[in-house]
């Protein structure tokens, strides 16, 4: 495993137990050797259940089947497993989640139609289920509501460490809390989500209102993130919810619009904001953790595409990972974002140096000033563009040669 992130946070909250939800992890030997692969949740019946998946068109066997399930409702289990991704493995893929489905419904007694999978790891590779029996049973054996640190660790690959939020709210004057985890390091540029998230909560709220405040939330968090532009063919976030604060009073929501899911909103937008920073951090070799915030445009949508145009310059990352305040290449990328801007009104700041402005070299510029800021671990680059009221931030993290490295031995 790599050397811990240089970014990685100094603690990690203490997560407490999410009523009506256990966690398992072990070894099942689907890559790695000498270290836990996959991972099990248990949720007690009724368990409503929302997700947001990739846009890719080349999409993991593991996506399909939640797809092809999300529309019931409800969850009983959730099986995930590190080292081999089950995707472009044609109808041995289609028959492997589907094995690994029967293998769970019975060891756990649960239907079909409520297992949620997952996978990550190496693209092209049959995933042999048998591995999972009696895995699974064994798994299901030993599960506890404690042990949601020791399952995120089990769904790592090239991440330094596991990921890991919580938060609670209000609703209805009862608290309820919400524990989630991410993995992901490497090809992290989500369009849905992030490559594997989970999201538990004991709040009495329907599939529907759900599933409206996930595919919000994962606007301003995991679809505004990027490591390497490249977007994975396993992506999948998913939102449980056991339903359990009920018995404390806690009133069920059916509505996305219901006004006492305010808190709730909150509080699930900053644990997805959490993670996918999270994420970030832990970007393959990263050393430097970059907000990119693009104001003035003509649209919102304008400045997210100019943002991330900018946060997926190669140029742009190579330069901060040298820590040099090469303005000029954040020119370079707002002027191939295919946005409209105008050279004449561009105005670029690293941290609150004002480094350009209307269309030259900002008179005050001093390359010692800005090159001190660049060695910062955390680096924020603002860019106005002057044409309209359209703003956006992304997040994203430098391009090291360790992430060549990482990538170039991915297989070996």
């Amino acid at each position: 495993m790599a050397a811990l992130s240089p970014l990685a946070p100094q603690t990690y909250p203490d997560l407490p137990s999410i009523e009506g939800v256990r966690f398992a992890a072990g070894a099942a030997g689907i890559r790695y050797k000498g270290r836990t692969d996959v991972m099990l949740v248990l949720m007690d019946k009724g368990t409503e259940v929302a997700g947001v998946f990739t846009k890719s068109k080349c999409p993991s066997a593991p996506v399909d089947w939640c797809r092809a399930r999300l529309p019931g409702g409800k969850a009983r289990a959730l099986i995930v497993n590190s080292g081999n991704a089950n995707a472009f493995t044609g109808k041995a893929g289609a028959d492997a989640v589907k094995l690994t489905a029967t293998i769970a419904a019975k060891a756990l007694g649960a239907p079909k139609s409520e297992i949620f999978l997952a996978s990550t790891g190496v693209i092209g590779e049959p995933l042999d289920a048998s591995k999972f029996d009696p895995a699974l049973e064994k798994l299901a054996a030993k599960a506890k509501p404690d042990l949601m640190f020791e399952a995120a660790k089990a769904i790592m690959t090239t991440d330094t460490y596991p990921k890991v939020s919580t938060a609670t709210a209000d609703l209805g004057g009862v608290e309820v809390t919400i524990c989630g985890m991410a993995k992901g390091a490497g090809m992290i540029a989500p369009d849905m989500a992030t490559m594997l998230s989970f999201i538990f909560t004991d709040a009495p709220i329907a599939a529907a209102a759900l599933q409206s405040m996930l595919s919000k939330g994962v606007e301003g968090s995991f679809n505004a993130i990027t490591v390497d532009s490249d977007t994975s063919t396993s992506d999948t976030l998913m939102l449980f919810a056991t339903g359990a604060a009920a018995k404390r009073g806690a009133p069920r929501i059916e509505l996305a619009a219901d006004r006492r899911l305010a808190s709730f909103k909150a509080a699930l937008d900053k644990v997805l904001l959490d993670l996918a920073h999270q994420v970030v951090r832990d970007g393959e070799g990263a050393r430097h953790f970059v907000e990119i915030t693009v104001t003035g445009a003509a649209s919102t949508a304008a400045a997210k595409r100019i943002a991330l145009s900018i946060a997926n310059s190669p140029l742009v990352k190579t330069a901060i990972a040298g820590e040099d305040a090469n303005w000029g290449r954040i020119v370079a990328a707002v002027g191939k974002a295919g946005e409209k801007a105008e050279r004449d009104l561009l105005a670029i700041w690293f941290g609150e140096i004002r480094v350009a402005h209307r269309g030259r070299r900002d008179p005050s510029y001093d390359e010692a000033e800005v090159s001190k800021l660049m060695k910062e671990k955390e680096i924020k680059i603002y860019v106005e563009i002057g044409i309209g009221t359209g703003q956006a931030t992304v997040w994203t993290c430098d391009l090291t040669k360790e992430y060549v490295e990482i990538n170039g031995d991915y297989r070996s």
